[in-house]
Formats: structure tokens, C-alpha cells, sequence
């Protein structure tokens, strides 16, 4: 019996490193990380995205759980379509910001407020994952304890996952801040991918997947 535990809390690690890999979270901390001027900013990047990730998951994933409910295909989808204005809103912002630091100390400043807007960024795709969470959670787990244990666990293999990936993607924006050629050029990229895959998002949730019929 407990070694089926661990096995399946083993699998929500594995799953929690997977899931925080994917396209619309990589491409939305990319803008993040591509304001960095150390590695270390690009590793808390990952970890308080992480951080806001698994908040959202658990409570919401608990909340559900203990209610024995689940969110409706339109409600889950719509959350799902937030991903993709933040996504576009990210792109923007890394697109615009172009101006440099004045000050060691704004500096200072303007990396904990990033933090903090990294948080809410996790947080925002956590509702999103809430979902698909919820039913992985149940299938996986017998009782209510081992569902926070096993949401508590696939969030430490978001964290862990997340900030491995941000501190290699961090590695080129790091150490091009020589070349201030280059540095643009990397900062644009990943402001237009994240754009335009958030156009994609939201128009294939809208159109393709019938949202927009949904909500009408």
C-alpha cells in the first residue's frame, strides 16, 4: 500500500516536471527571464512561477475535490482563454521594454516587482491547469489527504522543472548583455512568439474548439 503510494506521488513528480515544459509556460516566462542580468534572477524566475502555479492548483484542486465537483467545458475553457490575452500582454511588454535601468537600486526595485508579476503569471496558468488537475488528481488517489499530498508533489515537479528550464533559457540573455545587438534581438524573439502564439491561443480555443459559440 505504501509503496503504491510513493509510486504514484513518484508519477506526480514526473508529470509536475512534464506539465511545467509545456509551449504557453515556457513561451510566457521567456519574456521574463529575457529581462534578466544574472542567472540567478533567471532560476527565481522558475521557482516563483512555480510557486504561483501550485497555489492556484492546490486550492482550487482541493476545493473541487472536497465539493466532488468539476468545472463545466466553458468555465474551463474560458480560464484556458486568459492564457492566451497574457500570453499576447507578455509580448507586448517584452516588445516595449527597450529602456535601461537608471540605478542599481531601481534596478533592485524592478526585480522584486517582476517577481511578484512572475507569481501572478503562474498563478494565472495554474487556473487554467485547474481542471485537467482536478481529474488527474482524482483517478490517481483513493482519499482526500493523498490528493493534497499528490497536488502538493506534482507542484514541486512544476517548481523544479520550471526553474532547471528558466536557468538554461537564462544562459544566452545572461551572457549577451555585452552585445547589446544581440540582446534586443533575443528580448524581441521571445516578445513576438509569445504575441503570436497567443493569437494562435485564443483564436483556436475561440474558433476551432467553439468557445465563442459557448459563450453566446
Amino acid at each position: 500500500m505504501v509503496m503504491s503510494l510513493i509510486s504514484v506521488l513518484f508519477l506526480g513528480f514526473i508529470l509536475g516536471v512534464k506539465h511545467s515544459i509545456e509551449p504557453d509556460h515556457i513561451i510566457a516566462v521567456s519574456t521574463m527571464v529575457g529581462k534578466s542580468k544574472k542567472l540567478l534572477r533567471s532560476t527565481l524566475t522558475g521557482v516563483f512561477w512555480g510557486i504561483g502555479h501550485t497555489i492556484t492548483l492546490f486550492i482550487v484542486g482541493m476545493a473541487f475535490i472536497l465539493m466532488k465537483g468539476e468545472l463545466t467545458d466553458k468555465w474551463a475553457m474560458s480560464l484556458e482563454f486568459l492564457v492566451g490575452i497574457m500570453l499576447v500582454y507578455l509580448g507586448i511588454k517584452s516588445l516595449l521594454f527597450m529602456k535601461k535601468q537608471d540605478s542599481d537600486r531601481d534596478t533592485e526595485s524592478r526585480e522584486k516587482s517582476s517577481l511578484i508579476k512572475v507569481t501572478i503569471i503562474g498563478f494565472i496558468h495554474g487556473l487554467a491547469g485547474s481542471a485537467a488537475m482536478v481529474l488527474l488528481t482524482m483517478s490517481a488517489v483513493s482519499t482526500v489527504w493523498e490528493g493534497a499530498l499528490y497536488i502538493g508533489i506534482f507542484g514541486l515537479g512544476t517548481i523544479f522543472g520550471m526553474l532547471t528550464f528558466t536557468t538554461i533559457l537564462g544562459i544566452p540573455f545572461v551572457y549577451s548583455k555585452g552585445n547589446a545587438k544581440l540582446n534586443r534581438f533575443l528580448s524581441q524573439a521571445a516578445g513576438s512568439v509569445s504575441f503570436l502564439f497567443g493569437i494562435y491561443y485564443m483564436y483556436n480555443l475561440g474558433i476551432t474548439e467553439g468557445l465563442f459559440g459557448l459563450w453566446v
